[in-house]
């Protein structure tokens, strides 16, 4: 899907304050994976006029229509991204907290092969896994 938060909003019927606007927006430009604190920092640089409660209820909203996908990475914190991203799974630094993203064929096809054994198909899945970077070799 190419389409843009926004646009997607408007196609769910979504009322669009300009304060929303602004989340959708700042959710737009997003390469990672803020959470609410972050998009509320981001948003209120924008627009000082939105609150922390108006990014939380915003994000409920969006997660509840689709528009957004939650994700808990075990460090307390529910992050965010559009729900429309192709395909990925992630891998998370257990020390610095950033979140990797990543797509293996290998691992696609051998959860197939693992739903088709146990007599399902597969219609989704999410893996998420927890590392910390290895020795350097050099030091």
């Amino acid at each position: 899907m190419s389409k843009t938060i926004l646009s997607r909003c408007e196609a769910n019927g979504l009322r669009l304050t300009d304060q929303r606007r602004t989340i959708a927006a700042v959710l737009e430009a997003a390469d990672d994976h803020p959470d609410v604190e972050e998009l509320y920092h981001r948003a209120a640089a924008a627009d000082p006029r939105i609150s922390l409660a108006t990014v939380y209820r915003t994000v409920k909203l969006f997660e509840e229509a689709g528009i957004l996908e939650k994700h808990e990475f075990g460090d307390g914190r529910a992050r965010y991204e559009s729900a429309d991203r192709d395909h990925h799974d992630h891998l998370i630094d257990m020390h610095s907290g950033e979140v990797i993203e990543f797509v293996d064929p290998d691992i696609e096809e051998l959860q197939e092969r693992i739903a088709v054994k146990l007599g399902y198909r597969l219609m989704g899945h999410r893996l998420e896994l927890y590392g910390v970077p290895l020795p350097d070799k050099d030091a």
